[in-house]
């Protein structure tokens, strides 16, 4: 066991501040160490990151994971998050750095871990893994899929180096605004609130065109807003035992029907658990723009942070 330096003791506050209380990242961070499953997501990158060889040893996979997972709690760039560790003792100490025995690991360290995830397609495989971690501990997929779509917004300017938007992203019409960027959709189990499965496609693409492979096969509900009404076909193709509780389109030849209106109301009560997903991507954890170029980076991201999502949420179902 290593001796620990009067920098680590200072970290962990071993009696020099005396009027120090939690902070509120203080105890998020204590309680993502306890419920992130962080074994059985070193495994899956494992086979892939470097080993010890001739040349400089790599840093620990464990410690390079954390610190890929706190650039996106608090959606920090590369060396914003290198930053973050330098000033801030709480993160330091979620990460396991001594600054009296080691350096911060740079923004080109957390470059490279980032390009080894895109590379390989970790970040579906540290998705699927996390819903594999869930359902091993009881939450079992249920009958019941919600499915929606949101805009990941993205730069518009052409004020760049090619002189031009991002050719991957395409603007599209929600309401009377027009939006650019990317759509994250998402496929919902109704009876957990987790997410089970998630596309992600250009912001033009059709919400409705993605929809089996938000499915999982065994529903016998799919529930949705109104974008996937009138779809029975592209859900049957998927999952033939399932009924549809899409909400329908209420207003007809200039009038509504109230019935109609009726029933959207009550299928939106179980259909607003989607939100819930979105809520802590989005507003929690600020994406809401992406920060990279291309539809494949920002569909690694899209994958951890649902992922990361799940087990947030998931939390409070295990402990009811």
């Amino acid at each position: 066991m290593k001796q620990q330096t009067l920098a680590m003791a200072a970290d962990q506050g071993d009696g020099y501040e005396q009027y120090r209380r939690p902070t509120k990242r203080d105890a998020f961070l204590a309680t993502m160490e306890q419920i992130v499953p962080w074994q059985e997501l070193c495994s899956v990158i494992e086979p892939h990151y470097p080993k010890t060889g001739n040349g400089r040893p790599p840093i620990g996979l464990e410690r390079m994971l954390r610190m890929y997972f706190v650039q996106h709690w608090f959606n920090l760039a590369d060396e914003a998050c290198e930053d973050a560790l330098l000033d801030s003792t709480a993160l330091r100490r979620f990460v396991s750095i001594d600054l009296g025995r080691e350096r911060v690991p740079d923004g080109t360290t957390l470059l490279r871990f980032r390009r080894l995830l895109e590379k390989h397609q970790l970040g579906d495989a540290l998705f699927a893994k996390v819903g594999e971690v869930l359902q091993a501990q009881g939450l079992k997929l249920g009958t019941g899929t919600i499915v929606d779509a949101t805009i990941i917004g993205a730069p518009s300017s052409t004020k760049n180096a090619d002189k031009q938007r991002d050719p991957e992203m395409h603007q599209t019409r929600k309401g009377q605004q027009w939006y650019f960027g990317m759509k994250l959709h998402i496929g919902v189990d109704s009876r957990t609130g987790l997410a089970h499965s998630a596309v992600v496609t250009a912001a033009n693409v059709h919400d409705k065109h993605p929809l089996p492979d938000l499915l999982h096969g065994n529903e016998q509900r799919v529930y949705g807003d109104s974008a996937y009404a009138s779809q029975k076909a592209l859900i049957a193709s998927k999952a033939p035992k399932a009924r549809d509780f899409t909400n329908q389109r209420v207003r007809r030849g200039g009038e509504i029907d109230e019935a109609e209106r009726s029933k959207n109301h009550n299928k939106s009560k179980v259909r607003a658990r989607v939100e819930h997903v979105f809520a802590v991507v989005k507003r929690l954890w600020g994406f809401a723009k992406v920060r990279y170029r291309g539809l494949a980076k920002n569909a690694t991201r899209s994958f951890v942070v649902l992922g990361l999502a799940n087990i947030y949420l998931a939390r409070q179902r295990l402990m009811a």
